[in-house]
This record gives structure tokens, C-alpha cells and sequence, in this order.
């Protein structure tokens, strides 16, 4: 998945991911969050769950103000926060907190060894968890009669239209997301292949899911 023009990537739920490295355990937790507050309170919460942890490191990225953060929390500058968000940023996900907890196991890693050690945890966090490509778009109600509904529906792919439901009953209704920049051309296509005879309700403009 790659980011598109009007759009951004982010996560749907919360993750978690762990591997072993010379006997350190490195668990990988990653949220999807949209404030500062809320992701401080998902660093907050792992750390409390994770009391005995040699460290909490941790990086996220916000789409509202276009913050970015990171702490190493203890270990050597570099080797640890920066990592994280490296990998955040190169899987240009946006609205994203990654902790990494580990658990020192006795052998140090060494400076290339934690960078490596930090950054898969942060690579297999976000692989574990849902992406979400979201554009801003146009929700539509559209209710067509059946012999028309044959007509339209061929022309969704043109439109990189999303269907989210479609209900058979006298008439066929289905709900949409249109592209907000297609939707216009999508709504004359409409009308033009039907000539007029369908009924299209669009709600306000919203941020929808397209992956």
C-alpha cells in the first residue's frame, strides 16, 4: 500500500508483535491515535503494564500539526527512539503510536545491534496491525431500478468507487464512497446513464477508508 494524492495511511486497531534477541524480549505495541494526549496515554498505559521493563521506548506520528516525537528512554541516543520512528516514516503511516518494551536478557547488543533490534520490533508492530488508506470523500444513497442498476455498475471501478452495502429489494439501493475530487463526474455519469431516473443522496465530506 502506498500513500496517494488527498490522502494518508494510518492503522485501524491496536497491535502487538514480539521476538527474542539474545535473550532480550522486544514486544512491539502500536495504536492507531490522533492527539498528542491520546498517544501520551497509550505510552502511559504500556509502561504501566510493563512496570518491570528495562525500557519503554517509543515514537509516534500525528497527521494534526504534523508532529512527530520519540524517546529513547535510557537506552544509548540513537539506538532506540529514532529507529522507531524511522520505520514509522517509511511506511508513511500518519495518526500512529509505536512503543517498544524490552526486557534486558544479559548480553548488550551493542549500538547496530538495538538499532536492528528496535527497528524490527517496530516493522512487525505495524505488520500486525490493520492498514487503513483514507481519502476524503463523498458518502452517496443511491436507489436505481434493477434494469438501470445493470447499467451503472460497471462504470464503479472507473470511479475508484467503494460500495459499502447494496440492498436488494422493489428498488436496488446502494451506499457509496465516491472520491471527493471524482464525485462530481461520477454524479453526472449517473444521471447520464440512467437519464435522470435515479435518486442519489450525498452526505458531507468525510475521511473513508479505500484499502
Amino acid at each position: 500500500m502506498s500513500i496517494a494524492e488527498n490522502g494518508y495511511i494510518t492503522i485501524k486497531d491496536r497491535a502487538e508483535a514480539s521476538f527474542t534477541e539474545k535473550r532480550s524480549e522486544f514486544i512491539g505495541h502500536i495504536a492507531h491515535v490522533e492527539t498528542n494526549d491520546e498517544a501520551v496515554g497509550f505510552i502511559n498505559e504500556i509502561r504501566a503494564m510493563n512496570r518491570k521493563a528495562t525500557h519503554n521506548v517509543y515514537a509516534y506520528i500525528l497527521r494534526d500539526g504534523s508532529i512527530s516525537r520519540y524517546s529513547d528512554d535510557g537506552e544509548p541516543q540513537g539506538t532506540a527512539g529514532t529507529p522507531v520512528l524511522d520505520v514509522l516514516m517509511k511506511e508513511g503511516v500518519t495518526d500512529v503510536c509505536c512503543v517498544v518494551t524490552r526486557y534486558f536478557g544479559g548480553i548488550l547488543l551493542g549500538g547496530g545491534g538495538l538499532v536492528r533490534a528496535y527497528s524490527h520490533s517496530a516493522k512487525i508492530a505495524l505488520d500486525a496491525a490493520e492498514r487503513l488508506l483514507m481519502y476524503k470523500c463523498i458518502p452517496m444513497r443511491i436507489t436505481v431500478d434493477y434494469n438501470l442498476y445493470g447499467k451503472i455498475d460497471h462504470i464503479f471501478p472507473d470511479f475508484e468507487v467503494k460500495t459499502e452495502d447494496t440492498v436488494f429489494t422493489e428498488n436496488v439501493l446502494v451506499k457509496l464512497l465516491v472520491r471527493s475530487e471524482l464525485s462530481d463526474k461520477f454524479h453526472e455519469k449517473l444521471i447520464d446513464l440512467t437519464n435522470g431516473n435515479i435518486i442519489i443522496e450525498r452526505s458531507e465530506e468525510i475521511f473513508g477508508n479505500f484499502a
